[in-house]
């Protein structure tokens, strides 16, 4: 009959300090490591098993998370954010924390302190806490911002929209600055653009459309194009501009637009959009809606953004700057939230197309701060803040896809299209056709020509 020795782990000789310390090291990286295997070797195997499955299978989906990624990054992001995978990966946090800090105080256990060198005891019990801290303050917290980021989530994002496949290969989005005051009558656009992305590329072009044209059309199928078939005139609201649109259709035409709150829109929006379709020609899909009133917000929780100025301007003042508070100079700067509102709404000292070019250079260096470092080590702010100022139409399930392209679009320019004299767009009476023309030849811009290469030589 055979005798073999007792194993040094399960049955370790207590008599000893010195291997009795080496044990407690080992047990507690080991549980660290790979929670459960330390049950297994040395105490309720039971619980050990436990453990080892729920440490198997957590690498898995991980695993699993990674090469899904690789293969199929869209598909992958869509099921992340979804708020059903979002809530299952809160509970099975919070589960994975209460395991590692059972199986943390057990390995406690089994270390017999005591047993230990006196001098090491210490630092055993202490690195054991570290470690528990760890684990179970990383799963904690995970679970933490899984939860805010599925009520972010559901908070910004449309669920009454439906889903569409772009148009030819575009995805346009209206993209409306919310300026209400109280000398306005409701809510009227401060700021207008078209955000038009290529859906193979991501490549991403900001039509800025000027909030005081006149005469403006409507699309084809609008019901405001009804009311109004040759252009935006002699209108049921105190002005006759652009940004008026969103104003009558609000408080004189909502009945044109009985679903538009069951889709996560407002009248307002739909006739501003259809407004927008108009103009540029293009089919706007989606909406996105940025109270401007809580916009410095946002931008302080990204850490303020990088910007260009290139023209002295006013903080406060009259239009002859008198009250003038602050003056920000020129020069390349990092802007905070109130400096960079302030540096995109400031009227005086330059007129409304200048003003429209630094809201579309605000908008791109915002584009540029939602880094994946930068989101995940400003999570809460950056959602906190994402609540109170955006709202959207565009469906949570389109977030992955969206996600991706934004990830595209980060490796290419952003190109801009200004609807200004400059560019030749007069305001007062646009030429639509024009206006049109240009458009495309931003979208698609002419491919380059090969030319035959000149052979030169001497005979």
């Amino acid at each position: 009959m055979s005798v073999y020795p007792a194993s040094p782990i399960r049955y370790p000789d207590i008599g000893a300090p010195a291997l009795m310390t080496r044990r407690a090291w080992w047990l507690v990286v080991l549980n660290f490591l790979i929670p459960g295997a330390p049950q297994v070797l040395a105490g309720n195997r039971k619980l050990g098993r436990i453990g080892l499955a729920a440490t198997l299978t957590l690498w898995l989906i991980v695993a699993v998370v990674i090469v899904a990624y690789s293969l199929w990054r869209t598909a992958t992001l869509s099921i992340v954010t979804n708020s059903f995978a979002l809530t299952g990966a809160q509970a099975l946090l919070v589960g994975y924390a209460a395991l590692w800090f059972v199986l943390t105080i057990d390995t406690l256990r089994l270390v017999r302190l005591v047993r230990a060198r006196p001098g090491s005891r210490f630092w055993i019990a202490a690195f054991t806490v570290i470690l528990l801290v760890a684990s179970v303050g990383t799963a904690t917290a995970g679970a933490y911002y899984a939860g805010v980021a599925r009520g972010t989530l559901s908070s910004i994002f449309g669920t009454g929209a439906a889903s569409v496949p772009p148009v030819d290969g575009r995805y346009n989005i209206l993209l409306l600055g919310g300026d209400a005051g109280p000398d306005r009558e409701g809510l009227r656009p401060d700021s207008l653009s078209v955000v038009s992305i290529d859906a193979d590329t991501g490549r991403v072009t900001m039509i800025g459309l000027p909030r005081d044209m006149r005469k403006v059309r409507f699309s084809a199928d609008s019901p405001m194009a009804k009311l109004y078939p040759n252009g935006y005139r002699n209108c049921d609201v105190s002005v006759c501009k652009l940004n008026s649109v969103y104003t009558e259709a609000e408080l004189r035409h909502d009945d044109l637009y009985p679903d538009a709150t069951s889709t996560g829109s407002t009248p307002g929006i739909e006739a501003t959009k259809e407004a927008a379709e108009g103009i540029t020609g293009l089919t706007i899909q989606y909406y996105a809606l940025i109270d401007m009133q809580g916009f410095s917000d946002l931008i302080d929780a990204l850490g303020g953004v990088e910007i260009t100025v290139k023209e002295r301007l006013p903080i406060g003042g009259d239009e002859n700057l008198v009250g003038v508070e602050e003056w920000i100079e020129p020069g390349t700067q990092r802007l905070d939230g109130f400096h960079a509102q302030w540096y995109a709404r400031s009227r005086h000292s330059s007129d409304d197309f200048d003003r429209m070019q630094r809201q579309r250079e605000l908008q791109t260096a915002i584009l540029q701060q939602f880094t994946p470092v930068n989101v995940l080590t400003k999570f809460q702010a950056i959602a906190q803040a994402g609540t109170q100022v955006v709202k959207t139409d565009v469906p949570q399930d389109m977030l992955g896809y969206f996600t991706n392209l934004a990830m595209k679009s980060k490796e290419q320019p952003v190109t801009s299209v200004e609807l200004t004299p400059a560019n030749g767009i007069d305001q007062d009476d646009p030429d639509f056709e024009e206006i049109r023309a240009l458009i495309r030849a931003d979208l698609s811009p002419p491919e380059p020509t090969e030319t035959e290469p000149t052979e030169t030589g001497s005979n």
